[in-house]
């Protein structure tokens, strides 16, 4: 199998030196590929206007494509050329490629490009022709991953009721796969939209590449999450068609983790190795998305575990080994086992899931009737983390990551008890350092402005709606709470997804259960409570329950005409997925006697 490794410079732009540093390394551990998730981080001459502010320069990027052939490694540029091209929507004079509409007709100003706009492939080619140059291993990534809003324009509607989607999406494949053979290339592509259209699989070109990606533990085929994270068996299917396949890991975090999940992270390495080794598969990418919330440094000793599949395939793999010998391979061999075994504790206790991170942007959607003893032990858990970080004087990044998780932990405890508000300034020391080690010191990370919003944040104190919901079938759904305005509108108080991103849910039955609050402006008048609702979008269903209006020790019950908010989610076909439809609501009617004092 090809081994490769992917940088997203889509989110923020690495320090070019930093990245020139780390190719020798990646050569040394076996690495023979590099795929660039670029997006707006690169200039393409033939589109002005694309490139974002400090973008790379095209002189810039082929330092670093050509410091990778220096070493070894062939590089693979990913130009998104259907779900993700928002970098091109954003631009003015190509909106109009914007496969979603408004009423009158006129292009949204967010959305996907439609593969039938008759500007489409002219802009494709220019793309492509910018990047032919530095595709050094003779083949092109155009992505057409998580593209939900095909179809939504009147052209692909109309080609859709002639041909149907399998072959609509087929026929666009097909198009771009000959705009790269113009340029001498192979075309590769993710394959999570053939989960969703099947039947395009025997119509795709057979010189096309499909990289199959699935980011949690799994002992024998991956999942499909929309589908209740029923198992898929589309590699194989892939395989028989005769394609070229990859299976894809990924080394780093989800969304505003700030952290890997180390254990998590090692784990879906090895089920893919596994499962590459078994459908002879062409190659293994370990991929990384969103790192801009994390220290870039820890992906790259995931990176550097990971490579022990290969480098020493005599040794059993097992997570905290692997992890040490990263750390050993990144950092040198001082402080490794130490690094390894306090990083995987910390996956004891992942800041992970949208119903973790909500307390980012909002105070008053963090139920304080929740349980706080947890909290705490957490606390208490990051407080001793980073004594030991600095006593043994363990790399800087992981230190740096170990000190702003314990921010995190004293916030959540504060937050939901009260008591003395966490000490911003040595969490900003550790943002800083996580960010700077390896990119623009005079950009701010996402990290940073959280703390500096946290500075002004105060605890809301006033009703709350407290409720949770019980995630009892996995799958992607949003569950929000809404009062009735006095023009008959309804006003979302309180929105939520429910994914976890946790290897331990990633399955059909979880049982996870999260705490919430809806921040309710009310007057404590008995004869009129505000008229809310539950609703749920997106796919799948969840319990609700122990719902309760509250302010203190002041409880006033909820009566519920059901508790199960939903319908199961599908386990084939072409997903439903429009987060501006409502699939279920649920009327909440209130009894008009405080409950006792639980106290």
């Amino acid at each position: 199998m090809i081994r490769a490794f992917q940088w997203d410079l889509g989110r923020q732009v690495e320090r070019l030196d930093w990245l020139l540093a780390q190719l020798p390394r990646y050569a040394a551990w076996g690495y023979q590929e590099l795929y660039l998730h670029l997006e707006d981080a690169v200039e393409f001459p033939s589109l002005p206007g694309v490139a974002r502010a400090g973008a790379y320069s095209t002189r810039d990027f082929e330092r670093l494509v050509n410091a990778a052939s220096d070493v070894g490694i062939r590089v693979v540029p990913i130009v998104n050329l259907l779900g993700h091209t928002q970098y091109l929507i954003k631009v003015p004079k190509l909106r109009d490629l914007n496969e979603l509409r408004a009423p009158d007709g006129s292009a949204l100003e967010r959305g996907q490009i439609c593969p039938l706009h008759p500007r489409t492939l002219e802009v494709a080619g220019k793309l492509l022709r910018d990047m032919a140059p530095f595709c050094t291993a003779g083949k092109v990534h155009v992505g057409l991953d998580e593209s939900f809003h095909l179809g939504k324009h009147p052209l692909s509607q109309a080609e859709i009721a002639r041909i149907g989607l399998p072959a609509h999406f087929a026929h666009y494949v097909g198009r771009l796969r000959e705009l790269t053979r113009a340029h001498g290339l192979h075309l590769g592509m993710w394959a999570d939209m053939l989960y969703f259209i099947p039947d395009a699989v025997p119509l795709l070109p057979k010189d096309v590449a499909a990289y199959e990606w699935y980011y949690h533990p799994f002992r024998r085929s991956p999942r499909v999450e929309l589908f209740n994270f029923a198992e898929t068996d589309l590699g194989e299917r892939l395989r028989a068609r005769g394609l070229e396949y990859w299976g894809c890991p990924m080394n780093g975090a989800f969304r505003h983790e700030p952290m890997p999940h180390f254990t998590d992270r090692l784990e879906n390495a090895l089920a893919w190795w596994r499962r590459c080794q078994r459908l002879n598969a062409a190659g293994f990418l370990m991929t990384s998305w969103e790192p801009n919330r994390l220290a870039l440094e820890l992906t790259t000793v995931v990176d550097a575990a990971v490579a022990s599949l290969w480098l020493e395939p005599t040794r059993t793999p097992e997570p905290r080994w692997m992890l040490e010998r990263g750390f050993e391979r990144v950092f040198g061999k001082r402080g490794a086992q130490a690094a390894a075994r306090l990083a995987c504790s910390a996956d004891m206790y992942p800041f992970s899931g949208y119903p973790r991170w909500q307390i980012n942007t909002s105070w008053s959607a963090v139920s304080r009737r929740e349980a706080v003893a947890p909290y705490r032990r957490e606390e208490r858990f990051f407080r001793r983390a980073v004594q030991t970080a600095k006593a043994e004087r363990l790399p800087i990044p992981l230190s740096a990551s170990l000190e702003f998780r314990h921010y995190l932990a004293a916030r959540d405890v504060f937050v939901r008890a009260g008591g003395p508000q966490p000490a911003i300034t040595p969490a900003l020391r550790a943002v800083r350092l996580m960010w700077r080690r390896t990119r623009d010191r005079h950009v701010r990370s996402p990290n940073e402005e959280i703390l500096k919003s946290d500075a002004t944040r105060t605890r809301h104190d006033g009703w709350q709606l407290c409720y949770r919901v019980n995630n009892i079938a996995p799958a992607l759904q949003l569950v929000a709470v809404e009062e009735r305005q006095p023009d008959g509108t309804w006003k979302t108080l309180q929105a939520c997804h429910t994914i976890e991103f946790q290897g331990c849910v990633a399955r059909p039955r979880s049982g996870l259960i999260r705490e919430h609050g809806a921040p309710v402006n009310w007057e404590e008048d008995r004869t009129s409570f505000p008229v809310l609702r539950f609703v749920l979008r997106g796919i799948g269903q969840v319990r609700i329950e122990q719902v309760e209006l509250r302010r203190g020790r002041i409880r006033y019950k909820v009566t519920l005409r059901k508790k199960i908010l939903g319908r199961p989610a599908p386990r084939k076909g072409w997903p439903d997925l429009d987060w501006t439809k409502i699939q279920a609501t649920l009327p909440i009617s209130f009894q008009a006697r405080r409950l006792p004092d639980p106290g």
